[in-house]
C-alpha cells in the first residue's frame, strides 16, 4: 500500500512539473516569436477567455470532489450518481454562457483594448474554449474520486504537449493562429480524459440516482461558494493584464505577461502537493480525521517557507540575467514588475493549501473572505498603478493584494485553531 501511494504522489508530480517545463516552453515561443507587442495580443485574447470563465463557472468539479468523497464513505450510491449529473449539467451550462460572452465581446476588442483591433476572429476561436476545457475539469474530478491524481498528472503533461506543438506551428502564422494551435490541442485533450473519465466513473458501484434530499441546499450553497471565491481568484489572475490593456496597451500587456512567469512558476511548483491535499485531505475529513489534515497544513508551511527563504534573494538578484537569456533584451523593462511578482509568488506559494483546504473541510466561504479582500486592494491599485508606472505599477499592485490575502487568512487561521474541531463540520460515518 505505502509502495503504491509513494508511486501516485511520485507520478503526480512527474506529471505536473511536466507540464509545467512545458508550458513555460510554450510561454517562452510566444514571448520570443511574437515579441512584446504580439504577445499581449495574445494574452488579451487568452485572457478574456479564461477571465469570463472562472468568473462564471461553478466550480462544481470541487462540489462532487467534496460531496463525491462523503457519499462514498457512506457508501450512498443512489445519491453520488444523481451528484454526477447535476454537477457536470451545472458546470456545462455555466461554461457555455462564458463562452457566449467572450464571442459577444469580439466585435468590441479594438475599442476596449488599446492595440487590440484585429483580434475578433482569434476571440471566436476563443470562445471554444471554456466549454472544452469544463468538461476537463469534470472529467478530472472524476479522476481524483477514484484517488488517481496520479493519472491526472500525467495528463496535464500530455496537454501541454499538445498545446506547445500547437503554440510552435501557430506562433509563425500570428496571433490568430496561435489561439487556434491552443484550441486544437484542448480538443484532442478533452475528448481523451473524457474516455478516461467515464472508465473511472463507472467503476464505482452502479445504482439508480436517488434526489439529494436534506444535502441539496449545502451542495448547492457549496457550489455557490466556492464558485465566488474561483471567480475572485480569476480577478487576481487575469484582470490585471486585462486592465493594461485598457489603462495602457497591449505592449505593456506583453511585459506583464513576462512578469508574472515567476508566479506562475511557483504556483506550479506547489501544484503537485495541491492535488494530493485535495484529494487526500478531503478524504480524511470526510472520515473523522481532522488532526491528519492539519498535520498535513503544518508540514506544507514549514517546508514552502524554507524554500522560499533560501531561494528568494538570488531570484531576485538574478531576474535580469534570466530576463534577458531566457526572453529577450526588448522585455527588460519587465525586471521591476517581475521582481515584485515574485515576492507575491512567494507568498502566494506558501499559503497555496489555502486552495484545497476549505474545499476540504467544506468551507469554501473562507475563499470569498480572503479572496474579496485581496480583490478590494488589486482592483484600485492596478487602475491607480498601472496607469501611472505601468508595468511596474501593475507588480506593486500584485504584491500589496497578495500580501493583504496573506494578513487575512493569518486572522481565519486563527480563528478556527480556537474553534473546536467538531464545529469545523467532521462527518462521523
Amino acid at each position: 500500500m505505502g509502495s503504491r501511494l509513494f508511486w501516485r504522489r511520485s507520478a503526480t508530480a512527474l506529471g505536473i512539473y511536466g507540464s509545467t517545463a512545458l508550458g513555460i516552453l510554450g510561454s517562452l515561443v510566444v514571448f520570443r516569436v511574437l515579441g512584446p507587442t504580439g504577445s499581449g495580443r495574445f494574452a488579451i485574447v487568452v485572457g478574456a477567455a479564461s477571465f469570463f470563465q472562472l468568473l462564471l463557472e461553478l466550480t462544481s468539479d470541487e462540489a462532487l470532489v467534496k460531496y463525491g468523497f462523503r457519499y462514498a464513505a457512506r457508501e450512498d450510491w443512489g445519491r453520488f450518481h444523481r451528484l454526477v449529473r447535476l454537477t457536470f449539467s451545472f458546470e456545462l451550462a455555466a461554461s457555455l454562457l462564458a463562452g457566449g460572452l467572450v464571442a459577444a465581446l469580439a466585435p468590441f476588442t479594438g475599442s476596449i483594448f488599446n492595440g487590440g483591433g484585429g483580434l475578433a476572429a482569434a476571440m471566436l476561436l476563443a470562445a471554444l474554449l471554456p466549454p472544452l476545457q469544463a468538461i476537463e475539469s469534470m472529467a478530472a474530478a472524476a479522476l481524483i474520486l477514484r484517488s488517481r491524481y496520479d493519472v491526472r498528472g500525467l495528463f496535464l503533461t500530455f496537454s501541454m504537449a499538445l498545446r506547445l506543438a500547437g503554440i510552435a506551428v501557430g506562433t509563425q502564422y500570428g496571433v490568430t493562429a496561435t489561439v487556434l494551435g491552443v484550441l486544437a490541442a484542448q480538443i484532442v485533450t478533452t475528448a481523451s480524459i473524457v474516455g478516461v473519465g467515464l472508465v473511472a466513473l463507472r467503476r464505482f458501484p452502479a445504482a439508480r440516482p436517488e434526489p439529494l434530499g436534506d444535502d441539496r441546499k449545502p451542495v448547492l450553497r457549496f457550489v455557490v461558494q466556492s464558485s465566488i471565491g474561483t471567480g475572485l481568484v480569476s480577478l487576481r489572475t487575469w484582470i490585471v493584464p486585462l486592465a493594461l490593456g485598457v489603462v495602457r496597451n497591449a505592449t505593456d500587456v506583453g511585459w506583464f505577461r513576462a512578469a508574472q512567469a515567476p508566479q506562475q512558476g511557483f504556483a506550479a511548483l506547489s501544484a503537485p502537493v495541491r492535488l494530493i491535499l485535495l484529494t487526500e485531505q478531503t478524504r480524511d475529513w470526510e472520515r473523522g480525521r481532522p488532526e491528519v489534515v492539519f498535520a498535513g497544513l503544518r508540514r506544507y508551511v514549514v517546508g514552502s517557507t524554507l524554500v522560499m527563504a533560501v531561494a528568494l534573494a538570488p531570484l531576485e538578484w538574478a531576474m535580469p540575467w534570466l530576463i534577458r537569456v531566457f526572453l529577450k533584451p526588448s522585455f527588460l523593462p519587465a525586471t521591476d514588475a517581475a521582481r515584485l511578482v515574485l515576492g507575491a509568488a512567494a507568498i502566494q506559494l506558501i499559503l497555496g493549501w489555502t486552495k484545497s483546504f476549505p474545499v476540504s473541510i467544506g468551507r469554501p466561504g473562507l475563499r470569498i473572505v480572503a479572496h474579496g479582500v485581496e480583490t478590494a486592494v488589486l482592483l484600485p491599485s492596478i487602475v491607480v498603478f498601472g496607469k501611472l508606472w505601468g508595468v511596474t505599477g501593475a507588480g506593486a499592485a500584485v504584491l500589496a493584494s497578495s500580501c493583504a490575502f496573506a494578513l487575512v487568512w493569518a486572522v481565519l487561521v486563527l480563528r478556527l485553531r480556537r474553534q473546536p474541531l467538531p464545529q469545523l463540520e467532521v462527518n462521523p460515518a
